[in-house]
């Protein structure tokens, strides 16, 4: 019952990564709308192509954040993973603001999401090589 509920709670921080994303992508609807760039456009105003960077950024991230928490989370621990989860969660929507303000402030929130991803990353080869004896 405990592994299904350390699963459970990774399985919820990769749906509110998720839902993050969504976020990003009505976020970026918005700016389409607000800054007068019609699909499938994705320049010709520097607040909207923020907007769009962010969503792209993340995507990038997702990729290999999500298979790498999954992976994790197998291998080493669902509640380490979890909280690492979390932190690339937070910070995400840090990058999000940052960004959309002025990108040149951008790097501490895009380091505190994207060192998640590599403890995870590494984390997961460790793990399953350990396991492969």
């Amino acid at each position: 019952m405990q592994v299904l509920h350390n699963t459970l709670m990774v399985h919820l921080v990769v749906a509110v990564a998720l839902l993050e994303f969504l976020f990003f992508g009505f976020a970026v609807g918005k700016a389409r709308e607000t800054y007068g760039v019609k699909a499938p456009a994705t320049s010709g105003n520097e607040m909207f192509e923020r907007y769009h960077r962010v969503q792209m950024n993340t995507l990038e991230l997702l990729v290999v954040f999500i298979p790498a928490i999954q992976l994790f989370a197998l291998y080493v621990d669902a509640r380490i993973a979890a909280a690492l989860g979390l932190v690339f969660v937070i910070g995400r929507a840090w990058y999000f603001r940052q960004y959309i303000r002025d990108p040149s402030k951008r790097s501490v929130p895009f380091g505190v999401s994207f060192l998640p991803v590599v403890i995870l990353l590494l984390g997961a080869l460790i793990g399953a090589a350990l396991h492969f004896r």
